[in-house]
C-alpha cells in the first residue's frame, strides 16, 4: 500500500503582497487583475517577496497605465544586469478595461491604487482599484469598528 503525501500548494503559488494602507486610506469602488511586465531579476525579486507596494500608485500615460514607486529590491546574484528598483511598470490590460478606467479616473476624487500582488499560474499580477479618498471622518469610523470588533471577539473568547 502506497500512502500519498499531502503537498502544502501555498508554498508553490508564490507570494501574496498585500497594501494594507489603500484598504484603510480609501473607500474600493472597482478592482481589476492585470499583469505586469517585468524583468527576469525583478521576478525573482518577487517571488523571495523583497517588495513594498505601500507608496505605489497607477497612472494612464499615452493610453498605457503604468504603476509608479512599486519598490521592487535589486537581485543580489544579477550583478550588472540588475534592474532600477523604482523603474515605472507597465500593467497589461484589454484596452476596454484601460478606457473604462481612464473614464473613472477623469472624474475629480478617484485614483487607481493597487491593493495585492500574487503569481496565478506562474504569472506575476496586480490588483488594482479605482478608489475614492476617504475624509479623516471616516478613517476615525473604521479605526472605531475595528476596536469594537476587536472588544467582542475579547469578550467572546472569555465566556467560552
Amino acid at each position: 500500500m502506497v500512502s500519498k503525501k499531502k503537498t502544502d500548494n501555498s508554498a508553490s503559488k508564490g507570494p501574496n503582497i498585500q497594501n494594507k494602507k489603500a484598504r484603510f486610506k480609501f473607500n474600493i469602488l472597482d478592482r481589476f487583475e492585470a499583469g505586469m511586465a517585468l524583468r527576469g531579476t525583478e521576478v525573482k525579486s518577487l517571488r523571495d517577496k523583497k517588495v513594498s507596494i505601500n507608496e505605489s500608485y497607477a497612472r494612464v500615460d499615452a493610453g498605457e497605465i503604468f504603476l509608479h514607486d512599486m519598490n521592487i529590491s535589486p537581485y543580489p546574484q544579477a550583478n550588472q544586469l540588475n534592474h532600477n528598483p523604482t523603474r515605472p511598470r507597465k500593467l497589461l490590460l484589454h484596452k476596454r478595461e484601460i478606457h473604462r478606467i481612464m473614464g473613472k479616473i477623469q472624474e475629480k476624487g478617484f485614483t487607481l491604487v493597487p491593493l495585492r500582488l500574487y503569481f496565478k499560474r506562474g504569472l506575476a499580477k496586480v490588483e488594482v482599484a479605482i478608489a475614492r479618498g476617504k475624509s479623516l471622518y471616516d478613517k476615525r469610523e473604521t479605526l472605531k469598528k475595528r476596536d469594537a470588533e476587536r472588544q467582542i471577539r475579547r469578550e467572546y473568547s472569555r465566556r467560552r
